[in-house]
């Protein structure tokens, strides 16, 4: 959040990891860095972004047969959870083994199971075509980044499978309910329209919601949802 996290998470590069007034490092911020920010924040007591499902996904998720799912950056595992108790054969990913951790506690309360790699997004492995769905729930990446991160995670989607992403837009900045507040790490409609170009049926939506998803994500927002077919 999460990745970010759900804002997340990856590798971002350059030099020292400076805090904005929402908490998030900004995109000057090393992968070390990255790493123990998000470590320190999920070994906090309870889950920083809640146990319940990201709203849009949920909804998405629910409106498919269920399949192969892929979550990048998936944080403490609410949304793969949530998948695996609907059906999904669910992979996850993440920069935090503290999220993993978390996540796989989470899966065995909930008695399912999920893959999940400590990985960042350049490091991980799976066969071209292979996932039925692709959710991508605040990952945001630095400009350097972003478009090699959807296009390298849309290899791996098969033909007709669905794309699924909801992050903040660039009017989420000044707003205290989450989120990176460098208009480098937000979304505009246009970017997410080239990066995601080549897909079929995209459903585009600029947005403000009510977010309440644990205590770093609370309060009015201002968000983008997209959907698409491979």
């Amino acid at each position: 959040m999460p990745v970010i996290p759900e804002i997340f998470l990856f590798v971002f590069a350059l030099l020292q990891c400076k805090k904005t007034d929402t908490g998030e490092p900004q995109p000057t911020a090393s992968n070390t860095m990255q790493q123990q920010f998000w470590d320190d924040r999920y070994a906090e007591t309870g889950f920083a972004y809640g146990t319940a499902p990201n709203r849009f996904l949920e909804a998405e998720l629910l409106k498919l047969p269920p399949g192969k799912l892929l979550l990048p950056g998936e944080g403490e595992g609410r949304n793969a959870v949530f998948a695996a108790r609907n059906g999904w054969t669910v992979t996850a990913f993440d920069i935090s083994s503290e999220g993993k951790r978390k996540a796989l506690q989470w899966a065995a309360t909930n008695s399912v199971s999920i893959q999940y790699e400590n990985v960042s997004f350049q490091d991980f492995q799976a066969p071209d075509e292979h996932f039925d769905a692709l959710a991508f729930v605040y990952t945001h990446m630095p400009p350097e980044l972003r478009r090699l991160f959807h296009q390298s995670m849309l290899r791996l989607l098969k033909k007709g499978g669905m794309v699924i992403l909801e992050g903040f837009s660039r009017a989420q900045i000044g707003k205290p309910s989450g989120g990176p507040q460098h208009p480098d790490l937000l979304f505009t409609s246009e970017m997410l329209a080239a990066d995601f170009s080549d897909l079929e049926e995209i459903q585009l939506e600029e947005i403000d919601i009510e977010l309440d998803e644990g205590k770093y994500h609370k309060g009015p927002a201002s968000v983008i949802r997209l959907t698409g077919r491979k």
